[in-house]
């Protein structure tokens, strides 16, 4: 089969499209802008220091097991994977919770911490495994057309999905520690989202991490970008890296060539757009680009602002995963929310993968990430101006509410990415974490998967369905692929391992 398929960019999701259609026979290439892929799931390197860019850990690895397993491949020959225990230290003052994916640890650790809840933890977990069945299907198909609505797994979905309920407002069924709650809730700030805000059906992601666990990747999570790229070019696909696409031309309704900044002119049958949706919807569709202010009037996550540290000192006794709470976490989220109030009450997420992962730092050193929601770039406020000032508030934080009393004395390296610098990497408004995941700006209502408008251009990543995080832009991706292949008459049958898994264990 010899169709040109362009892809842009070479994040996470243009790379799950590019081997999965390369492997299928189509002739592929990925342009990407930077000089190394990954994205947002990309390294830096600071020194002899290594940082993921972005993600920290894996969730929902059978995804990314099946996208490997499309190419007659395993993930494990390409990275090593960590499947962690505790995974994540979560402190609201004086008070911590180790989170475990093993039931029974989870609720004794949940009980010694929270008296009384461990119950209630526990029939949380038996009712979200129904949840997650309901609703995991309807993660996997495409909602470009409205008849997408009359599915029997989407009518099954609908009473979770159709719900004017909040995750907070869900977990207030279970719980009774406005703590215990936050524990539960704090993932949906994967989706950039409050939990106050976030629609109930998102209750599922603290689900899928406390029933199957959380991995690292050795070296890093932007290993699996790099293993994804050698899958893509031992199938035959291109890579052009240092590459800039500045402009789509169409014939018609169909993009038809795509022009790059050294003047240059590629042809193509099909395009898929793993760019930062707003961004490129705004830049490079020439004729048919979308002006700002109508962009402007969607809904978008928050930022964040970015450390990463690396220590002539390895802190062994602080957790790999570390999320410190605000001591008002509601008034935190909201002042993200309102997008104009940077608030000094901050929460703070810290990974400290040396504890893990020796190959990331020099014997004996470590390297920090953290990461500290914050408002995007919407309204202009200039945190860059007092970048000095609020990077010293983070890192007082740190050494008051860690054990790492010391953690000035040893910063060797350090660099730092705020909203500016996010938008400055070609991220509309700096929002991390893409478009708000709000009722009216999902499933059918979200930039679907073939882009409405075009016959022949695809969108893979956080912008289309099902959303952002990795293991839905990696989903993204095969939906786009199999759309391509449908084109062409050819049907594809999905590698499914998350049935039997999801099916295969519910509360213990």
């Amino acid at each position: 089969m010899n169709k040109k398929i362009i892809i842009i960019g070479a994040g996470p999701g243009g790379l799950t499209s590019g081997m999965l259609l390369a492997h299928r026979g189509y002739d592929v290439t990925i342009i990407e802008k930077a000089s190394a892929v990954g994205g947002r799931n990309a390294a830096i390197r600071a020194g002899d220091y290594v940082f993921d860019t972005g993600p920290t850990f894996l969730h929902q690895k059978f995804t990314l097991d099946e996208i490997f397993a499309e190419t007659g491949r395993k993930p494990e020959d390409y990275m090593e994977f960590v499947k962690l225990d505790p995974m994540t230290r979560l402190s609201w003052g004086d008070v911590s919770l180790e989170t475990s994916f093993d039931q029974r640890t989870m609720a004794e650790n949940i009980e010694k911490s929270f008296p009384g809840e461990a119950t209630n933890y526990k029939r949380f977990m038996a009712d979200h495994h129904e949840k997650l069945r309901a609703i995991f299907p309807c993660l996997l198909q495409p909602y470009h057309q409205l008849s997408s609505f009359l599915s029997g797994r989407l009518l099954k979905a609908l009473p979770y999905v159709a719900t004017k309920k909040s995750v907070m407002d869900v977990l207030g069924e279970y719980f009774n520690d406005e703590r215990l709650k936050l524990a539960f809730t704090f993932q949906a700030k994967y989706l950039g989202m409050s939990p106050w805000n976030c629609p109930g059906l998102f209750s599922i992601l603290s689900y899928i991490e406390y029933a199957h666990g959380i991995y690292h990747v050795q070296g890093g999570l932007s290993k699996i970008s790099e293993g994804m790229c050698e899958v893509f070019l031992e199938e035959g696909g291109k890579l052009m890296l240092d590459s800039e696409v500045t402009e789509i031309d169409y014939h018609g309704r169909r993009a038809a060539t795509v022009q790059l900044a050294d003047g240059r002119k590629l042809e193509c049958d099909d395009l898929i757009v793993n760019a930062d949706y707003a961004h490129a919807r705004s830049t490079i569709f020439g004729s048919r680009n979308v002006d700002r202010e109508s962009l402007l009037k969607k809904k978008y996550s928050c930022s964040t602002f970015m450390l990463y540290l690396g220590l002539d000192k390895l802190y062994a006794d602080e957790p790999h995963h570390h999320v410190m709470f605000a001591d008002d976490y509601h008034q935190n989220l909201r002042d993200i929310q309102g997008e104009r109030v940077v608030s000094d009450d901050m929460s703070i997420y810290v990974r400290n993968s040396s504890v893990t992962d020796p190959t990331v730092a020099p014997e004996g050193h470590s390297q920090l990430y953290i990461l500290v929601p914050t408002i995007n770039t919407r309204n202009g406020y200039p945190l860059e101006e007092n970048l000095q000032a609020y990077r010293d508030k983070v890192i007082d934080r740190i050494i008051e509410r860690t054990g790492m009393k010391d953690l000035r004395e040893h910063i060797v390296e350090e660099r730092c990415i705020t909203p500016q610098g996010w938008e400055d990497a070609n991220i509309f408004l700096g929002a991390t974490f893409n478009l708000a995941h709000t009722l009216d700006q999902m499933l059918y209502l979200r930039p679907q998967n073939r882009l409405k408008g075009f016959e022949n251009v695809y969108l893979v990543g956080g912008g289309t369905h099902p959303g952002s995080g990795l293991p839905t832009i990696y989903e993204s991706a095969r939906i786009s692929s199999n759309l391509i292949c449908e084109s062409y008459g050819k049907v594809r049958e999905r590698v499914d391992f998350a049935s039997q898994i999801l099916n295969g264990g519910g509360a213990q």
